[in-house]
């Protein structure tokens, strides 16, 4: 299909890969339909390992001008913290068909789609427009093609594997404290230890290893996968990694680290999807994490948890916000 779609993001070591992954789920979603999109990414070098095989760009799209890239567009999608009113305005204006990403009503969009795939979208009150079509809720939360179709996850009896993951970057390096802490109070657990492109402290976290743990170098989307399903719980924060994990059926413990995860930490746990250990500084995290663990060691709720995250997320929310795109097209 000869149609020009066009994707501005963001990311990078200092920002982190949230922005970049869901985008990358919905280019994927495009190209089933035979469409293949441009990346405009705002990043540095550490955001390819998101970009091979799609066409992309890697420029400041904050500082350069648009115009080259906006030019007879018919889809233009904008994923971004960092883009100012000024800059939606000319994609309004530009594409046949704009779309915004949003988690938290972040501006007040002009004409366009504006897609909230979190858990808490629908209670944001987005003002009613005319000129704007709503996408909210999970159901419309894009994930990356691995995700898409997924058998359900096994629940074992007892924990006897547990990853931890804190993104590409762990800016607060929590993945040493969390680590150190389980090998101390539950050193039974096999641990398998995401560790992103990005991490600064690396050998800190090499230094905890034995032969009960596993260190998980860059994995992409199907290596992230590979560890939810070899998992029976997991420790994690409280990002878009949330989404995968409840695809997979996969219990977690979440930890918020910005304060923009709030409103997904309160929507999971009103869903009855995750337990919550607290904000990234507080000192009571490893008690509040051995006391959640206590709790999850019982099958039966780590069952319910996990037939709740896949009843809420069922990996088709990238599909769907394609259709809707090339309806209004």
């Amino acid at each position: 299909m000869n149609m020009k779609v066009r994707i501005f993001t963001e990311g990078g070591a200092d920002i982190g890969f949230g922005h970049i992954a869901r985008c990358l789920s919905l280019y994927q979603a495009f190209e089933e339909k035979g469409i293949k999109p441009l990346f405009v990414v705002n990043g540095d070098k550490s955001v390819y390992q998101y970009l091979k095989n799609t066409r992309h760009e890697l420029v400041n799209w904050l500082e350069k001008d648009p115009s080259a890239f906006l030019a007879d567009a018919d889809i233009v999608i904008v994923d971004s913290y960092l883009a100012g009113s000024g800059f939606y305005d000319k994609v309004s204006k530009a594409a046949k068909v704009p779309v915004y990403l949003d988690d938290n009503k972040r501006l007040d969009y002009p004409k366009g789609v504006v897609v909230n795939g979190t858990i808490f979208a629908e209670e944001l009150g987005y003002p009613d427009k005319n000129n704007i079509t709503y996408l909210l809720g999970s159901r419309y939360i894009p994930l990356r093609k691995t995700f898409w179709n997924l058998p359900a996850k096994e629940v074992k009896k007892d924990i006897q594997s547990v990853l931890i993951s804190f993104g590409g970057d762990d800016s607060r390096n929590l993945t040493p404290v969390i680590a150190a802490s389980l090998k101390r109070n539950f050193p039974e657990y096999r641990l398998k230890i995401i560790i992103g492109s990005a991490f600064k402290y690396v050998a800190q976290i090499e230094s905890l290893k034995n032969s009960n743990t596993k260190l998980i170098y860059s994995p992409g989307a199907e290596g992230m996968k590979q560890a939810m399903i070899e998992s029976d719980m997991a420790i994690s924060a409280a990002g878009q990694t949330l989404y995968e994990f409840a695809r997979v059926g996969l219990p977690v413990i979440a930890i918020a680290v910005v304060e923009n995860q709030m409103n997904n930490v309160r929507g999971w746990l009103k869903a009855g999807f995750i337990e919550y250990a607290g904000w990234w500084e507080e000192h009571e995290i490893p008690s509040k994490i051995s006391a959640s663990i206590r709790l999850l060691e019982d099958r039966d709720i780590r069952q319910l948890r996990s037939t709740t995250g896949r009843k809420l997320v069922d990996g088709r929310g990238a599909g769907r916000i394609a259709e809707e795109i090339l309806r209004k097209i």
